[in-house]
């Protein structure tokens, strides 16, 4: 049996920003042999993903809080332990519904795609933080095309 740990004293993991999430990189490719990737997120209220789908599959587990999900157009809450599994190829999107941060792991498989994304486009923020920077204007033009490159399609909101 082959079984890969870390220590509890290992280094940070990267952490970005991105439309009012705090994206803590827990496993990578590298990590994994590419088979998935994990991240700690940390939504703030009223933050979450734009609507979109992806070809590689995607899982949620609620961990504090809230999260409102819209998988292929449907609205479904989740609370703590609550698990969301997104299929490649579904049009899905998150939101904090709260008044007050909630957090998340998502796991991604096979790692990669959306590491490479946000690498791109989120903001460098130092390890552990759970401050939120000023909110601004997305730029959707370049949001969109980095998410092209990386096999994500962003979609019209849903209905």
């Amino acid at each position: 049996m082959n079984i890969t740990t870390k220590p509890d004293t290992v280094p940070a993991q990267r952490s970005v920003h991105f439309l009012g999430n705090i994206l803590t990189f827990r496993a990578r490719t590298g990590d994994t042999g590419g088979s998935f990737s994990l991240a700690d997120c940390l939504t703030a209220p009223g933050a979450g993903s734009p609507y979109h789908l992806q070809q590689d599959e995607e899982a949620f587990l609620v961990l504090e809080g809230e999260f409102e999900f819209v998988l292929d157009g449907k609205l479904s809450r989740h609370g703590p332990g609550g698990f969301v599994h997104v299929a490649a190829g579904t049009p899905h999107a998150f939101r904090n519904p709260g008044q007050t941060p909630s957090r998340m792991l998502i796991v991604n498989l096979p790692a990669g795609p959306h590491e490479r994304f946000f690498d791109e486009v989120g903001e460098e923020m130092a390890p552990g933080s759970s401050a939120f920077p000023p909110s601004s204007a997305p730029d959707i033009p370049f949001i969109a095309a980095a998410a092209g490159r990386h096999g994500i399609e962003l979609l019209p909101p849903a209905a």
